[in-house]
């Protein structure tokens, strides 16, 4: 029971998210010419579906509608582009943070072997 509730909530969630892309994705297309901002290759009805959408401050949520935080690109482009700020963030691509080990198990070992003596 618990769980079917959660799976609601899941997908009313993916399907407001959804709906919100559509809309933004629908302005998007309105306000710009159907080019990849970053490899300029140009897109027509045919292959219109490998234009998407980027936000350039990452948050999907910022939406204006002036477009000012859009700009179109290319799957390709806009994969390279996430690419490139998970390396900056120092991501893995498990998306966990890569950072150095920092307990050393053998720090007091001299100690201990000196009081065991």
């Amino acid at each position: 029971m618990a769980n079917d509730r959660l799976d609601q909530i899941v997908l009313d969630a993916r399907r407001n998210a959804e709906k919100r892309a559509q809309g933004y994705r629908e302005q998007a297309l309105k306000l710009f010419p159907w080019v990849c901002g970053r490899c300029a290759r140009t897109f027509t009805h045919s292959n219109l579906q490998l234009l998407e959408v980027h936000h350039k401050n990452s948050n999907h949520d910022d939406n204006p509608s002036d477009g000012s935080n859009w700009e179109l690109l290319c799957t390709y482009c806009h994969e390279n582009e996430h690419s490139k700020l998970k390396d900056m963030a120092g991501r893995s691509d498990s998306g966990l943070a890569t950072t150095g080990a920092t307990h050393n198990p053998f720090a007091d070992l001299k100690a201990r072997l000196a009081t065991k003596k």
